[in-house]
């Protein structure tokens, strides 16, 4: 630990993650550093590689499982202030990696901006939700990203704009290891008709997806054309149980965790579904879900 002395309470050693994930479940990180600003990110990420410490970097964990033996590296997360700024100018937005993206849109409805309503009841960070391109049937935030703020693991910053930006399916062409923060272009509306719409939004979700469960989010991602819950429903695996893990009764592609359940549980569903479904469909499931 003398390696992070200098950094005080910024670096921890052997910090429990469930707590830090939407799952509740896993073990614990061996280092674990919460950075104060992007100078002190930089010192930190040079004495990680000069000590040749790999690096993971936490947003929310609401897309994420860690496993039960825990992290043998430095988790990063980038959750300190400098990190969640909003500033709004006319209908730019610039957000931090480490704001709450479900606050944002709430700023956002506030200050007569729409756009980003469709992340309504999405959980995660700015920083999170732009790498993975986090949306669902009614958009995602890919459409209203116009630049992007990244550093690599040299501390190096870019500033990717849209024309250099691509965005997929779950899934962005951004390679550095951070996410800094992001510019964004949305269009004046009526506040009012905004939140109906994230209103309704919420309540769609909440109607068809265990939020209220300990879960991370769909946990594959549906392949081209198909639905990746409605395979594993039709493969006969709505309520099943390892453990203290559950495929969802509300739906089939979240796996929640009920007392007692460990992330071996959970790896163990989601190998079953992808067995099954690749037995009776002959597709392949790929996860959405992120695993340490």
């Amino acid at each position: 630990m003398s390696w992070f002395e200098e950094f005080g309470d910024q670096v921890r050693l052997n910090v429990p993650l469930a707590p830090l994930t939407w799952f509740g479940l896993g073990g614990p990180a061996k280092f674990y550093a919460t950075p104060t600003s992007v100078d002190s990110l930089k010192k930190i990420v040079a004495r990680l590689r000069e000590n040749e410490i790999p690096i993971y970097v936490l947003g929310s964990g609401a897309n994420l499982l860690v496993k039960d033996e825990g992290v043998d590296g430095c988790v990063i997360c980038l959750n300190a202030p400098e990190f969640k700024k909003v500033e709004i100018n006319g209908s730019t937005v610039t957000a931090g990696a480490g704001k709450d993206v479900q606050k944002l849109v709430l700023e956002c409805t506030h200050a007569g901006l729409g756009g980003l309503e469709c992340l309504a009841g999405i959980p995660g960070s700015v920083g999170g939700e732009i790498k993975m391109n986090a949306g669902g049937a009614f958009g995602d935030i890919g459409s209203s990203v116009e630049t992007v703020t990244t550093m690599d693991t040299n501390g190096n910053t870019y500033l990717r704009t849209k024309d250099e930006l691509v965005f997929e399916y779950r899934k962005s062409n951004i390679t550095a290891k951070f996410i800094l923060g992001a510019t964004f272009t949305l269009a004046e509306d009526d506040p009012q008709r905004i939140m109906t719409k994230v209103k309704e939004i919420w309540m769609y979700k909440k109607n068809s997806q265990p939020l209220a469960e300990k879960s991370a989010g769909c946990i594959f991602k549906n392949p081209r054309g198909l639905s990746a819950g409605a395979l594993i429903d039709q493969s006969g695996l709505k309520g099943h149980t390892i453990g203290g893990a559950e495929v969802s009764t509300k739906h089939a592609n979240f796996i929640t965790a009920k007392k007692g359940a460990s992330a071996k549980d959970v790896l163990a569903l989601i190998d079953l579904a992808k067995q099954r479904v690749k037995e009776r469909f002959d597709v392949t499931l790929e996860t959405e879900v992120v695993m340490w």
